[in-house]
């Protein structure tokens, strides 16, 4: 017999850890390869854990909602074959107390020591989260495998406002005669944590789940780095509604899906991005990384969670390609098929908010993008054209959010007015949506 590590497999591009969401699995039971051990949430979506080996599963070294670095151990499985040398060697069983002599405990309680100390390893994600809120690590006592600092420790001691910071000697020095002269003074009070909010008689728990706190990391990192700007840009799109609603029909019952005005607005917003490539750029600490791909994020909403799909090469889509894409797309957010790698990639996010009625609104950029398109509900309005006739027009509000580290007003209006411009110009006589 041999004891095989199923270790947290990478499940996307610069994903560096994920979270147990629940175990499919338990000690004893018999796995084929390729069979699902887990589901593990990370960046908004939920993967499924493949067994890499035939057996019978040995012991779950994470639990549900521990969130581990990417080649963490998440458990083991006794397999058939090899030799017992190697089973030590792979996985070395807790020794017990009766069986094992002070100097084997001190040399297996080392690694632990060290983990906790100055010289421990941390995740990349642990130590970008230190850094952003100040959080002294040798200070915080960490819950993962081996007393190994997660992610998920460091969001709790964030939520909470009690961040561990060593002071330097001499401030500490400094600030004891203040202490001494107003010794009646009130402690500066703390950040008020979730887990304070009273609850009466009638309301409503509701827990967090896995993708909840991935979206609220995610859309917490984006508003804490990337300072943002906002402009809006109000566009008349007469011509594309009349056209839309002149095909739709017909394309339906050829096509069996929906053309929508948002597969339009996509196709624009692609075709400008390649006109404006720094628009479709990410900040990358030390430089501006300018994407050669023009990948457009679509945001898709459910009863309690937030998806991001994305359209790849949207820039050489026709628009019936685009509308197929979104249309399935969303279909698969739905019933819960998203695939983890139809959401990476994404260069920027096109959110179609004007499907709950909203006509003006602010994103919170999609990080690490450089910018967010909110396209609002097309409103029949009256405008006043050339000549200072009136007449009722279709007009729509396109309203941008920026990182301003990457992107300036200048490009940022000449983008928006050149997606004005194709969209204002869309007829039956020069636009085909094939």
């Amino acid at each position: 017999m041999a004891l095989e590590q199923i270790k947290m497999p990478q499940l996307g591009e610069s994903v560096t850890e994920g979270t147990i969401e629940k175990w499919l699995v338990k000690p004893g039971d018999h796995v084929n390869k390729y069979d699902a051990l887990a589901e593990v949430n990370t960046d908004k979506v939920t993967a499924e854990v493949p067994s890499s080996f035939t057996g019978v599963i040995k012991e779950l070294i994470a639990n549900e909602g521990d969130t581990l670095a990417v080649g963490e151990i998440v458990c083991t499985i006794e397999t058939e074959g090899g030799a017992t040398a190697e089973v030590v060697e792979a996985a070395p069983e807790q020794p017990t107390a009766e069986t094992v002599k002070p100097a084997e405990v001190q040399k297996h309680a080392a690694p632990i020591q060290r983990e906790k100390g100055a010289k421990a390893r941390y995740s990349p994600a642990v130590l970008k989260l230190s850094q952003e809120h100040g959080i002294d690590l040798t200070l915080v006592n960490g819950t993962g495998n081996e007393g190994r600092i997660t992610r998920k420790d460091l969001l709790k001691i964030i939520e909470s406002g009690e961040i561990p910071v060593a002071a330097p000697a001499e401030t500490i020095t400094a600030q004891a005669p203040v202490a001494s002269q107003a010794p009646a003074a009130a402690p500066a009070p703390k950040a008020a944590a979730p887990t304070n909010v009273p609850v009466s008689v009638g309301d409503i728990e509701i827990p967090v789940t896995g993708v909840r706190k991935a979206i609220a990391a995610n859309m917490l990192r984006s508003k804490h780095e990337a300072p943002h700007a906002w402009t809006m840009i109000e566009v008349d799109v007469t011509s594309l509604v009349q056209y839309r609603d002149s095909i739709k029909n017909e394309f339906k019952q050829k096509e069996g899906f929906n053309v929508t005005y948002f597969a339009f607005f996509v196709k624009a917003v692609a075709q400008a991005l390649k006109e404006f490539p720094m628009m479709n750029s990410m900040w990358a600490g030390d430089k501006i990384v300018q994407k050669k791909d023009i990948n457009i994020s679509i945001a898709v909403a459910t009863d309690d969670a937030l998806f991001v799909p994305v359209i790849k090469n949207a820039d050489e889509k026709t628009i019936k390609g685009i509308a197929r894409e979104v249309n399935e797309l969303a279909a698969k957010v739905r019933s819960g098929k998203l695939k983890s790698d139809e959401m990476q990639g994404g260069t920027f996010t096109v959110n179609n908010t004007g499907s709950f009625g909203s006509v003006q609104s602010m994103g919170i950029i999609n990080y690490p993008q450089a910018a967010i398109l909110q396209v609002e509900s097309i409103v029949k309005r009256p405008v006043i054209m050339d000549g200072g006739m009136i007449a009722a027009r279709d007009m729509v509000n396109l309203c941008l959010s920026l990182d301003h580290r990457v992107l300036d007003g200048l490009v940022c209006g000449r983008f928006l007015a050149r997606v004005k411009e194709i969209l204002e110009n869309i007829t039956k006589e020069n636009t085909s949506v094939y």
